[in-house]
């Protein structure tokens, strides 16, 4: 596909990340990680297709908006929307405070709702559209494992209960909307070998499952038809345990 295709669907990621195909455009959003956004835009491009990156504050109850209608003058069109920003910060229950509480609600929560308020109309002019947005799959597991994620576990568990909503209230307008909730994918910077090795034996297939994974998931969620209203788990397992 050209990058003079006008007609490629669109996509638009808020992780600053490309999507996981070679048939779409890509509108990467970030807030900080601009280095990221343009090595994804470049790999985008070198493959023939659009590719932008738009700065967008999430955390910000107007920027989604803004985002959106960016992505749509610079490309013409928006078929799907991938919310993947999020706010991933420990802190002890008794640190908490309403800036904390907020600095994580409202980019994992209020931006996945917003993004897709704003993205809505777009799709169904069109006839139709896909959403995705990330949860976790502790949350999608229906109960906490980990102390000092409290505001990062009532969001993600607010993820899934939005991706249900949405999917009714946009099925009409066939606009499916799923999440994903990923466990062991890869670990965090600064895991010691002990502790790799301690998910890695918790985790019924023994291993992470690396970013092909969420890749395969997302990719997935696109070809089909069918599917709206689903948290599906890319977590080897792990929630067997």
């Amino acid at each position: 596909m050209r990058a003079t295709d006008k007609n490629a669907r669109v996509v638009l990621v808020s992780a600053g990340v490309a999507a996981p195909s070679s048939l779409l455009d890509d509108a990467v959003s970030y807030a900080r990680s601009q280095e990221e956004a343009n090595l994804a835009v470049e790999t985008v491009r070198a493959a023939g297709r659009r590719a932008a990156a738009f700065q967008a504050d999430l955390s910000q109850p107007d920027a989604a908006a803004a985002l959106v209608t960016s992505v749509v003058e610079s490309f013409g069109r928006l078929d799907i929307l991938i919310n993947m920003a999020s706010v991933y910060v420990q802190r002890p229950f008794a640190e908490l405070n309403v800036a904390a509480w907020d600095a994580v609600m409202n980019v994992d929560l209020r931006a996945a709702f917003l993004c897709a308020h704003a993205a809505a109309p777009h799709m169904r002019a069109q006839g139709g559209g896909r959403i995705i947005n990330f949860s976790d799959w502790i949350a999608r597991s229906g109960r906490p494992r980990y102390t000092g994620y409290l505001p990062y576990y009532v969001a993600k568990a607010g993820v899934v209960a939005l991706t249900e909503a949405l999917a009714l209230e946009l099925a009409a307008d066939n606009i499916l909307v799923n999440a994903i909730a990923p466990g062991p994918i890869l670990a965090p910077p600064g895991t010691t070998s002990e502790e790799t090795a301690a998910v890695e034996d918790a985790t019924p297939l023994g291993r992470w499952g690396g970013e092909i994974e969420i890749a395969r998931a997302v990719a997935a969620l696109l070809d089909g038809d069918f599917i709206t209203g689903e948290t599906i788990r890319v977590d080897g397992g792990r929630h067997l345990r």
